[in-house]
C-alpha cells in the first residue's frame, strides 16, 4: 500500500466490521455513545500510521463507511471520540487505536498494539459430512490443543501442538481407539496474555482471555504468519476429525473480554463504548461488574452485543465448520436486572437461529455472581457440566462419604437435578476431571495441590478435591498403594462411562497424565500441562477402551428417565439391592454398607440374539465382598480390578450360584446370557 488516502462515502451499516466487496472496503461499527468514529489505516507491518479518515455514515448505533480503492490486506484500526467522563462509564480517547471487534485477522505491531486485517477467504464450502451422532452415543474428550500433541512421537515433530498435529492419524487413531466421538476443545479463538502473568515470565496457556472472537489462534498453527493459511488448516483440522466420525465442540468465552477490569489496556470495546459493551456498576459506573472473576462481563441484554455474540457463534459453525459449544461461566450470559433467566435473550436467539439451534450446546452452569449456581436451569436441549457427579462419584470411591442414594442419584443422570419438563438424561454432562483441578492421576497421588509454579504463593486452584493419596502423599512405589490408585482410576472412569448421561473424558486421564500435584497449570504451556505419550499407561487406555466399546454395544441406560416400575412383562427397567440380593429399603439407603446391586432389566441397546439384562456390582468398601447373584446365568463382561478389564480368558455362560466376589474399590458388570 502507497499511503495514499482513499476516498470515502458512507456506505451500509450491515454487516459489521470491514467486507470488501470486490472494488472496495465497507466498515460498519457499533457505538451507542461515540461522537465520532475514525477508521485508520496502517502499513503491512502495523507500524506506521497512514491515513485517517472519520466515518461518515450513521444509522442510530452503527457507524458506516466504505472506501474505494482498498481491498483484503488493508491493516486498519479505529478511533474513537467521546467523552472521557470514567465516573459515569464514559472512556473515550482518540488517542488510541482500537481493534474492531469483529476482526477476522488480527496483525500485533512492533509495539504490541492489536489491529485488524481485512480478509476475504473463498467462500467456505458447508462441512461435508457432520457425524450428528445420536445425543446418547456421544462420548466426549476434552483437549488442549496444543498440550495433547506437542509431546507426541507420531505426530511429526513440525505439526505437534498444532490444529494440524490433531488431524494427524496419530492423534485421530487414538481418539477412536478409545470410544471417543466428539472432542471438547479449550478455548480457540485469538487470546491475549495477561500483563501480570507476562511480568511472571508465563502464559495463558488455557486461553480464556479472548481478544479475536472470530479469529483461529495462529498459536496453534502449523501455518505461520499466513492468516488464510492459519484458517485453513483448522478446516482441515475439522473435516480430518469428521470424516473420522468425531465432532467438533467449542469451549467459547464471551462472558469477559481481555481488557479486563478498570484498571486494565484499552484495546477495543472499552474504548468503542464502554457504557455498551460492559455491565457497570449501578451505584459506581467507574467500575465493572465482575461476575466472571476475570475483571469485567459483557452486557448481552444489549442487542449490539448479542449480535456480537450470535456473529461469533455462526463464524465458527458456518464458516469453520464446527458442531457446538461449551459455554464457559454461562449465567454470566443470561443475567438481567433480576438475576439469571432461563429465557435470556441469547437463548432465545440461539433457539430461533437455523444454523446454531441444531447443534451442541453445553453449559458451564456456574460463576462468581449472585446466584451463579444454576445446574439444573438451563433450557431444553442444553447439556450442562455435572459437578454434582464428579464430587459425588469421588466421595463414594475414594472418600467413603456418599450414601448409596447419592451415588444412585448420579448413576442415573442426576435425576433429582434434571428430571425436569422437557429435560433428558443427556442434559447431565458426567465427569469426574476436567482441565480444571487435579488430573486423575494426581486425584489419588496428592493429598494437597501444588501449585508453586504459578506463582500465586500455592493459594490459586482448588483447596477440596474430594479425592486421596492412599496414605503416601505424592510419588511412591509402594505396590499396595500403586494397586489402590489404580484400582481407584479404573472405578471412576467405569463408572463414568457406563452412567446415564453424557461422559466426558479428559485428555490424559486414560494414559495416566500427571501435572505433579499443580491443580491450576492454567499457566503452565510445558512439560507440566502436556500430554507425555512415552509414558502413557497402556493397560489403563485399553480398559477405556473396552468400557467405551461396553458402553457402545449396551448403553447400559437409555436417553429416557427410568422409574424402577415392573413392565408387562414384570420386569424392572432398573433395580436396587445389597451384595445378598435384598432390595433397599429407606434405611439401607443411608446405611454405611459400601455395596450396591443393580439390576438393569432394560439396558439401552439389545445385545443381538443375546440379549439380557445387564448387573452392576459395585465394592466402595475396605474389603472384597461376595455379591449373591439373582437367578440364571450370566457372563463376565468387565471388571475393574483386572488391568485391562477381562482376564484373557473370561468364563461365558457360567452358573454363578455360589455369588460372585468383587475386589475392594472395584466395580463388575455382567451380562444375562438368555
Amino acid at each position: 500500500m502507497n499511503g495514499a488516502t482513499p476516498r470515502i462515502e458512507p456506505g451500509r451499516p450491515s454487516p459489521m466490521g470491514a467486507r470488501w466487496d470486490g472494488a472496495g472496503v465497507e466498515f460498519a461499527v457499533f457505538s451507542a455513545h461515540a461522537e465520532r468514529i475514525e477508521v485508520c489505516g496502517f502499513d503491512e507491518a502495523g507500524e506506521r500510521e497512514l491515513w485517517r479518515l472519520p466515518l461518515p455514515g450513521r444509522s442510530r448505533d452503527v457507524w458506516h463507511g466504505r472506501l474505494s480503492g482498498v481491498g483484503p490486506g488493508l491493516v486498519y484500526g479505529l478511533r474513537a471520540y467521546g467523552p472521557w467522563r470514567p465516573e459515569e462509564g464514559q472512556r473515550f480517547d482518540g488517542e488510541r487505536v482500537l481493534l474492531d471487534p469483529w476482526a477476522r485477522e488480527i496483525v500485533l505491531s512492533p509495539g504490541g498494539m492489536p489491529l485488524a486485517r481485512v480478509v476475504h477467504d473463498e467462500a467456505a464450502p458447508p462441512p461435508r459430512h457432520r457425524p450428528l451422532h445420536a445425543r446418547e452415543d456421544l462420548v466426549l474428550y476434552e483437549l488442549h490443543v496444543k498440550g495433547f500433541t506437542r509431546r507426541h512421537p507420531q505426530v511429526p515433530e513440525a505439526l505437534r501442538g498444532t490444529y494440524a498435529g490433531l488431524a494427524h492419524p496419530a492423534a485421530i487413531g487414538h481418539l477412536q481407539r478409545i470410544g471417543v466421538t466428539a472432542v471438547s476443545l479449550l478455548p480457540v479463538a485469538q487470546h491475549m496474555d495477561e500483563p501480570a502473568l507476562t511480568a511472571r515470565g508465563l502464559v495463558n496457556h488455557w486461553g480464556y482471555n479472548t481478544l479475536g472472537f472470530f479469529c483461529p489462534e495462529p498459536r496453534y498453527a502449523a501455518a505461520r504468519g499466513d492468516g488464510r493459511a492459519v484458517r485453513e488448516e483448522f478446516r482441515s483440522m475439522v473435516r480430518a476429525l469428521h470424516d473420522a466420525g468425531i465432532e467438533v465442540i467449542l469451549d467459547v468465552v464471551f462472558n469477559h473480554t481481555c481488557e479486563s477490569d478498570e484498571h486494565g489496556p484499552t484495546l477495543s470495546w472499552r474504548g468503542l463504548d464502554n457504557a455498551s459493551w460492559y455491565r457497570l456498576k449501578p451505584e459506581d459506573p467507574g467500575r465493572y461488574v465482575n461476575d466472571s472473576g476475570c475483571g469485567n462481563v459483557l452486557d448481552l441484554r444489549r442487542p449490539r452485543v448479542l449480535q456480537f455474540v450470535m456473529d461469533s457463534l455462526r463464524f465458527w459453525a458456518g464458516e469453520m465448520g464446527v458442531d457446538g459449544f461449551r459455554f464457559d461461566l454461562a449465567p454470566a450470559l443470561a443475567r438481567d436486572e433480576h438475576g439469571y433467566s432461563p429465557r435470556a435473550p441469547l437463548f432465545q436467539a440461539i433457539a430461533q437461529d437455523p444454523l446454531l439451534n441444531g447443534l451442541r450446546l453445553i453449559a458451564e452452569p456456574w460463576d462468581v455472581g449472585p446466584g451463579g449456581y444454576q445446574l439444573g436451569a438451563f433450557p431444553a436441549g442444553w447439556s450442562e457440566w455435572n459437578d454434582r457427579f464428579r464430587d459425588d462419584m469421588r466421595r463414594w470411591w475414594l472418600r467413603r462419604e456418599a450414601t448409596r442414594g447419592e451415588f444412585a442419584r448420579r448413576l442415573c443422570a442426576s435425576s433429582d437435578i434434571f428430571h425436569r419438563p422437557g429435560r433428558d438424561p443427556c442434559d447431565s454432562l458426567n465427569y469426574v476431571v476436567s482441565h480444571d483441578g487435579f488430573t486423575l492421576r494426581d486425584l489419588v497421588t496428592y493429598r494437597h495441590r501444588r501449585n508453586e509454579a504459578n506463582g500465586e504463593g500455592n493459594r490459586d486452584g482448588h483447596a477440596h478435591e474430594h479425592g486421596t493419596d492412599f496414605g503416601v502423599d505424592g510419588e511412591t512405589d509402594d505396590p499396595g498403594v500403586l494397586r489402590a490408585r489404580a484400582r481407584a482410576q479404573r472405578a471412576l472412569l467405569a463408572t463414568l462411562l457406563l452412567a446415564q448421561g453424557t461422559p466426558m473424558l479428559a485428555a490424559g486421564a486414560e494414559l495416566g497424565h500427571t501435572q505433579q500435584g499443580n491443580n491450576n497449570p492454567y499457566c503452565q504451556d510445558n512439560a507440566t500441562s502436556w500430554l507425555d505419550w512415552e509414558r502413557a499407561d497402556g493397560p489403563l487406555a485399553a480398559f477405556v477402551a473396552r468400557v467405551a466399546r461396553l458402553r457402545r454395544e449396551r448403553l447400559p441406560f437409555a436417553d429416557r428417565w427410568y422409574d424402577g416400575e415392573p413392565d408387562g412383562e414384570d420386569l424392572r427397567d432398573v433395580s436396587w439391592a445389597d451384595a445378598d440380593g435384598r432390595p433397599l429399603d429407606a434405611d439401607a439407603w443411608h446405611a454405611s454398607d459400601r455395596t450396591l446391586m443393580v439390576l438393569i432389566g432394560r439396558p439401552g441397546r439389545d445385545a443381538g440374539p443375546r440379549r439380557g439384562a445387564l448387573l452392576l456390582l459395585v465394592n466402595a468398601g475396605p474389603g472384597a465382598r461376595v455379591f449373591r447373584l439373582p437367578p440364571g446365568r450370566w457372563s463376565l463382561r468387565l471388571d475393574s480390578a483386572l488391568p485391562e478389564g477381562l482376564p484373557q480368558e473370561p468364563e461365558i455362560g457360567a452358573d454363578r450360584e455360589g455369588g460372585f466376589s468383587v475386589e475392594d474399590g472395584c466395580l463388575v458388570v455382567l451380562e444375562a446370557v438368555v
